[in-house]
């Protein structure tokens, strides 16, 4: 049989809310599209009404040719009306609910069912075919407070318990309009174990989200569903949301003005390392390109942030992007800006974090229009030489036996060179190829910074954090040496002491430390010598 399940809830009446309102959700398990639902709620003074109809697939095929929940105005259930194909087989099932007992009566997959249950007064209509029957519960949620617990009915006598554990407030960003979400994580208790349950609806309590991470299973509104939409992680005060023209498509990017701009004023481009591919830069879970946005924008400048061109909100494919193609979205983002009436097209300057340096330099060779380079933690020798260096810094914190650092890293040098030749994958695992054999990685790989930056002609600062246990300080020396005979009109050096290679304050620097601070917020240290850089930078070439 179909398994209901209806939690109880608080005695209220429903929260205010559109009289009517119509929207379809995409079900996903593992990322993959399995279902989809069109979902209809009514409010009246009679009480509330979801109706909708859909069809899911995996190990039932499920039809929904119609289904309705409703409810009294008291928000007492009153009926429960199922009518579907299942694997071929019609089900069609009606519950009706009054004071404590439901009744189930109809036909499921060719077998009778009439049961009588007993049940809480007053309980939320769930059936776990119909994701739609959630827009009543996040309804309900909206005064609820943490510990909750509301009992829940299964249907042929099985019973759970949901326990809301936390609500909370995020920003959610579709195309470049923002809103509020609440967010409800609760705790659902049934025969078949305990999982944990999220939910999210609008400031009207209309469900945008029901995921549960256990399952793989993430149903979302279409307009939430579209590539358009994102959970904004970190915001400053100054944010805009923008789309900007690149080859072919568009970037998602988020734009952060100074609060006392009067004239055209100077843009900094934030490039992201390679293990962080959304706008805000996080690595860790410290937003460091939104900090930075923030601190550069207090200083004056307008900072520009963005998604990796195949990730968040931006276009294009992720899967052969390069180091060159990153370059190539930066310059497009300078020519964006160059073509704003509010934006000084002769200070326009590119800071890149770790690998996002690698992309800033590309790009200054190849556009002229850049005026200024910041590299922040940025590697100095090939990327062949730096990726055994991480592997070596690894096998170190690992405390592995020298027998395990021989293989591994005779195994890393045949990979890379595998990647840079294409031939040696036979004695190679498949899988290993399978994430190793990309453009991105080729292009990693046969990075050198000596030959890029002996071309670049635009003033230079690298900033470097003493305690780097990632990018070790000895980069800063040798990409110092590497500057100083390049064609730039001036290079500066800046060692940040106590800082990591996220930008904070610590004490060891090593990668374990990283859980641990308690501050995550960017040095002082660090940004005070970028926007000092920078602003004495754009005076003298005005």
């Amino acid at each position: 049989m179909l398994l209901l399940a209806v939690p109880t809830a608080a005695r209220q009446q429903p929260s205010r809310q559109p009289a009517s309102t119509a929207h379809g959700y995409t079900v996903f398990v593992g990322g993959t599209v399995v279902g989809r639902e069109d979902v209809t709620v009514q409010a009246t003074a009679d009480g509330f009404t979801i109706t909708g109809k859909g069809r899911l697939s995996g190990s039932l095929d499920i039809v929904m040719r119609r289904v309705e929940v409703r409810y009294r105005a008291d928000w007492t259930p009153e009926v429960f009306e199922l009518e579907a194909t299942v694997n071929g087989g019609d089900t069609v099932l009606q519950t009706t609910f009054s004071g404590q007992t439901a009744v189930t009566q109809g036909v499921d997959g060719g077998v009778r069912i009439a049961q009588t249950n007993v049940i809480p007064a007053q309980v939320l209509i769930l059936p776990n075919v119909f994701f739609g029957s959630y827009e009543a519960l996040t309804r309900r949620l909206a005064s609820a407070v943490p510990d909750r617990e509301f009992p829940a009915f299964l249907g042929a006598g099985a019973q759970g318990v949901l326990r809301l554990t936390s609500a909370g407030t995020e920003r959610m960003q579709i195309g470049t309009s923002t809103f509020n979400v609440r967010r409800y994580a609760l705790s659902f208790t049934n025969p078949r174990g305990t999982s944990v349950l999220n939910l999210y609806a609008d400031e009207h309590g209309s469900l945008l989200r029901v995921n549960i991470p256990a399952q793989g299973l993430d149903v979302r509104r279409d307009d939430l569903a579209s590539a358009t939409a994102r959970t904004l992680v970190y915001s400053n005060a100054g944010d805009e949301a923008a789309n900007i023209p690149a080859a072919g498509f568009n970037l998602g990017a988020t734009l952060t003005r100074p609060a006392t701009a009067v004239d055209r004023v100077p843009a900094v481009i934030l490039l992201a390392a390679a293990a962080a591919d959304d706008r805000d830069g996080v690595v860790s879970g410290v937003p460091i390109l939104g900090q930075l946005a923030g601190a550069l924008a207090e200083a004056g400048f307008l900072a520009v942030r963005y998604d990796k061109r195949g990730h968040g909100q931006s276009g294009g494919r992720a899967e052969s992007a390069t180091l060159g193609d990153h370059a190539d979205d930066a310059v497009s983002v300078v020519r964006w800006l160059a073509n704003r009436r509010d934006i000084d097209g002769d200070r326009i300057a590119v800071l890149g974090h770790d690998e996002g340096a690698w992309a800033a330099l590309l790009a200054a060779r190849r556009e002229r229009r850049i005026a200024a380079i910041v590299t922040v933690a940025s590697p100095a020798t090939t990327g062949t030489e730096r990726v055994l260096e991480q592997q070596r810094h690894v096998l170190e914190q690992m405390s592995a036996p020298p027998t395990d650092w021989v293989a591994k890293i005779e195994l890393q040098a045949r990979i890379n060179a595998a990647v840079m030749t294409g031939r040696g994958w036979d004695d190679i695992p498949a899988d290993v190829r399978k994430q190793a054999d990309t453009p991105w990685f080729q292009s990693l790989l046969t990075f050198d910074p000596e030959k890029v930056i002996k071309d670049i002609r635009q003033p230079l600062l690298l900033v470097h954090g003493e305690l780097d246990a990632e990018v070790p300080v000895s980069h800063l020396d040798r990409l110092a040496k590497l500057a100083k005979g390049s064609r730039s009109r001036s290079v500066a050096v800046v060692t940040v002491r106590g800082v990591n290679h996220l930008l904070l304050s610590a004490v060891t620097g090593e990668v374990d430390e990283y859980a641990s601070l308690q501050d995550r917020t960017s040095s002082k240290d660090v940004t005070d010598a970028i926007n000092e850089w920078l602003t004495k930078t754009f005076q003298s070439a005005r």
